[in-house]
């Protein structure tokens, strides 16, 4: 899978060889973004273009345009884990956001 990135968006890329065009959709919205080209350089353009024109058309209809990654998820999981867990930060010192963050981290990097 190719990714591309603009401003904090992140899209798919496939190329169709009966068309002889490369295809992107951008991930991870709600909203449905997607662009094509039929080189590299066409293909960047056409992604910065819809991205543009995306946030422009929220701006028009007075609405903030979605981002990929707010930040915040939910995880649900079992009450002893979550009391394990607000254990484990207490102990630390810090919050359980803080701690959780920290542990995802350290899982990642």
């Amino acid at each position: 899978m190719t990714v591309m990135h603009h401003q904090g968006y992140e899209a798919v890329i496939e190329f169709d060889e009966d068309a002889n065009l490369f295809h992107g959709e951008v991930m991870n919205l709600r909203d449905v973004i997607t662009f094509q080209g039929s080189s590299a350089d066409e293909l960047k353009q056409a992604f910065a273009e819809s991205i543009e024109d995306y946030i422009a058309f929220c701006r028009e209809r007075g609405e903030e345009p979605e981002k990929p990654f707010s930040g915040q998820f939910i995880v649900r999981t079992d009450p002893a884990l979550h009391r394990a867990l607000t254990t484990a930060a207490r102990r630390a010192g810090v919050s359980l956001n803080k701690w959780v963050t920290t542990a995802l981290e350290r899982a990642v990097l």
